[in-house]
Formats: C-alpha cells, structure tokens, sequence
C-alpha cells in the first residue's frame, strides 16, 4: 500500500455518506477542491477534536470553494450520530472494509483500523 504523492491523481471512489447517499469523487472534478480527511473512530476524543475544527473552519473552506469529507469505517448510523451530536455540517464517508483508507494509502492508525476501533493484540 503506497501512498499517494502529491500531483498523483487521486483514486476515485464511492461511498455511503452519513445520510445513505452515496458519494463519488468525480462529482467534484473540475467544480470543487475537495479536502479528504481520514480518521479512526466516531466519539474518541481525539477524532473528536479534529472533526470539530474542521467544523469550526467550515465556512472557510466553502468560501475556498472546497468540500470536506471525513472517511472511517463506522457505519452510516454511526456517522450519522457524530455528525448531529456535534453539527457536523460536511460530508462523512462510511468505509467499513477500509478499501478507500488503502487506496489512498492511509495506513493503520495508533493500532486501529480506521474507524473499526479493535485494538490488534
């Protein structure tokens, strides 16, 4: 699993959104730029943290002309839950096989898997 350089094209991909709509990267082409962000896990306080500036900057990267989307492997429930207990106002992708995680080249994180939340023993 390599990760993607930059001027690499990235991958395209689509993925269940919080709202059960699917997402795909190439609705974007040529009309946003889209800022992909991945974390491991809906409510740790950590992922938390960094959704919440993302939130707190929102407005900045829509007059930027930008989308944010947020990728774990939580479920659509679970994002859905996140992102209305914490208003979040962008888009958060449910990977559960973690397939865009590795397309992207994103490894493991603190021995997570992105968003599943099973520590490897």
């Amino acid at each position: 699993m390599a990760a993607i350089q930059v001027g690499n094209l990235a991958p395209n991909f689509t993925s269940p959104s919080q709202t059960g709509q699917q997402v795909s990267l190439d609705t974007y082409q040529g009309k946003n730029v889209v800022v992909l962000f991945f974390y491991p896990k809906d409510g740790t306080a950590i992922c938390t943290k960094e959704a919440c500036s993302f939130r707190d900057a929102y407005e900045d990267f829509v007059q930027a002309g930008a989308v944010v989307i947020g990728v774990s492997s939580d479920s659509v429930e679970s994002h859905r839950n996140f992102a209305d207990g914490h208003h979040l106002p962008f888009i958060l992708l449910a990977d559960k096989d973690g397939s865009l995680r590795k397309s992207f080249g994103v490894p493991r994180t603190l021995g997570f898997s992105a968003g599943t939340g099973h520590l490897r023993h």
